[in-house]
């Protein structure tokens, strides 16, 4: 398994011989406006893509966790082949289908593809009213021979669906969506590091990919945030942390 952090929540994906690209946005910086009602007024994305889109690959396989701005975009529907499959949540189909993809599958729990079962998980997009605004949001957990299990979180604040795909598919790696992305009202919406910090302790057996970070405005937890914080609880080494374009190759713990 590789794993490679193209931007924000964009992943490469490389899983038992299948290319997957995860949750491509690939607007170029500053195109897009401020989320709003958020403490930062800077335009988005606040950082371009590490090279440019052709450079990406054309994938096997795309998925998409939930349909918000910074998961996927124009510049990915534009870019991307319409014959390439698209596997998401249900009830998201017909963006994908009306943007010309011509082979979407909504994942009600589990499916399986050229050996990788890939099972759909849970999770809470924030709290309150809040949560309830952000709408549906989903994780992954792929498995295959011969692989690590890997959980793809989502959108997701540490709560009892993470804890629940935790302890039923006791994954090797854990890839969170850190950055304390919060409005001006409100708790964080997705993970900060007190969360990731909690599934630390939580999760002992799982390695941890951390991404979603220094990309859009309303993400005010920063990689070197991050860091500090984890060094603090004497948890660095749980904790991977890549840099935009870095690949994490992995192995079973």
């Amino acid at each position: 398994m590789k794993l490679q952090l193209i931007r924000h929540a964009t992943l490469w994906l490389e899983y038992a011989g299948i290319k997957f690209l995860i949750d491509p946005m690939f607007s170029d910086a500053g195109v897009n406006p401020a989320i709003v009602n958020t403490a930062n007024p800077r335009r988005n994305p606040l950082v371009p893509l590490p090279f440019p889109i052709a450079e990406i690959g054309q994938p096997d396989l795309i998925i998409v966790t939930h349909l918000h701005g910074d998961h996927w975009d124009g510049a990915a529907a534009e870019a991307l082949p319409k014959s390439t499959p698209i596997l998401c949540q249900p009830g998201d189909e017909g963006v994908f289908k009306a943007a010309g993809f011509t082979s979407v599958t909504a994942i009600n729990e589990s499916l399986t593809q050229q050996g990788v079962t890939l099972f759909r998980t849970s999770g809470q997009h924030g709290t309150e009213e809040i949560g309830k605004l952000m709408g549906q949001v989903s994780g992954f957990v792929f498995k295959a021979e011969n692989e690590p299990t890997l959980y793809l979180a989502g959108d997701t604040i540490w709560c009892d669906d993470v804890q629940q795909a935790l302890e039923t598919y006791l994954p090797d790696w854990t890839v969170v969506n850190a950055g304390g992305a919060q409005f001006e009202v409100g708790d964080p919406i997705t993970m900060d590091a007190n969360d990731v910090v909690s599934l630390c302790q939580y999760a002992p057996f799982t390695k941890i990919v951390a991404v979603h970070m220094d990309a859009i405005n309303h993400c005010h937890v920063t990689r070197a945030d991050l860091r500090g914080r984890l060094g603090l609880e004497g948890l660095l080494e749980q904790v991977v942390i890549p840099e935009d374009g870095e690949w994490v190759t992995t192995v079973r713990n």
